[in-house]
């Protein structure tokens, strides 16, 4: 058959390939979800720049870097230093990732692993409805429960480990441990969901394999099961860094709101999302202060972005580094 005949008109078609109108739908499509995909970042840097001119006049006051190390917040004297708020962010966040996700992949592998069949849906949503409290629903039993009934024991601790960096001397009742708590417990829900849709991804030959090595249970887990999850388990964690890092009313409730660097894990702090929720209503009348609180939110902001662009390094790298061991053992 030669290229004339196959490409002959039958019916006004051709035999092979499409003629050009039945290709437009392709191209409007390919092109309108690209000029969305545009549109994000455009979104994105016009956030960026709008920030940095409302906090402009706190950046000619304190300058860039003295704005962002600064260690004094004083509303009064309208000196304003954003390093405090950055730690207590940072601590609380810290302590976030390290109660929560351990957790929350355990929560995963159970649930993905070891829970009867039964019970593996309605314990799934238990663990779900958890991101369906309201944050201030957090806060508040934080106040009225979580900080009374844990004092005692977070002294004993602080009086018991004191020669550890960062512990030691008398526990305050809000503090950065406290929101870290709170923090990882609304963490959990997001990083054991994401972490137990990866974990379903595992082949069932891998975990089978192990088995027939006569690997137990907690050795497939180990060898099999997390290894072909790690870099979804990374982006989780990743993910609930983000959630906890933004997270505003919960903490504000549970921090103490002092604008100063703790010498201790269980010391008052402050978070940049904190100070803006609580002195954005009274900055209207001082420029100076609410050019601040713009720029405390623009530190956020990149503080987030640059959380996100380390999780997707590490997620790639992970990616990676699990293909390259596929190909060697193949």
């Amino acid at each position: 058959m030669t290229t004339e005949t196959a490409t002959s008109r039958r019916g006004g078609r051709q035999i092979f390939g499409r003629a050009a109108p039945s290709r437009v739908p392709d191209r409007v499509l390919k092109w309108g979800l690209t000029t969305l995909a545009a549109f994000i970042l455009v979104l994105i840097a016009f956030f960026f720049v709008r920030l940095y001119v409302e906090a402009q006049p706190a950046f000619d006051t304190f300058g860039h870097l003295g704005f962002v190390t600064g260690n004094e917040w004083n509303v009064s004297q309208d000196t304003y230093g954003a390093w405090p708020l950055i730690v207590g962010t940072l601590i609380t966040s810290a302590v976030a990732l390290v109660i929560g996700i351990p957790v929350a992949v355990a929560v995963a592998v159970f649930l993905t692993e070891l829970c009867p069949r039964r019970l593996r849906g309605l314990l799934g949503t238990l663990v779900e409805l958890l991101a369906a409290v309201p944050s201030v629903v957090y806060g508040l039993w934080g106040v009225f429960v979580l900080i009374p009934r844990l004092k005692p024991v977070t002294q004993w601790f602080s009086d018991t480990f004191s020669f550890l960096p960062f512990i030691g001397g008398e526990v305050a009742g809000p503090n950065y441990f406290n929101g870290g708590l709170i923090l990882a417990i609304m963490i959990v829900p997001i990083v054991s969901a994401i972490s137990r849709e990866v974990m379903a991804t595992v082949p069932a030959e891998n975990k089978e394999a192990a088995l027939a090595l006569g690997a137990t249970r907690w050795e497939m887990i180990r060898t099999a099961v997390l290894p072909y999850s790690r870099a979804g388990i990374a982006g989780a964690a990743m993910l609930g860094l983000g959630r906890a890092i933004g997270e505003t009313i919960a903490v504000t409730l549970v921090i103490g709101n002092a604008p100063q660097i703790g010498s201790s894990l269980f010391d008052q702090g402050y978070t940049l999302a904190a100070v803006i929720a609580n002195e954005f209503g009274e900055a209207a009348s001082d420029p100076i202060h609410r050019a601040a609180l713009i720029a405390a939110g623009l530190v956020l902001f990149v503080l987030t972005l640059l959380v996100n662009m380390v999780a997707r390094f590490y997620v790639v790298r992970a990616e990676r580094s699990q293909r390259i061991g596929r190909g060697e053992r193949a």
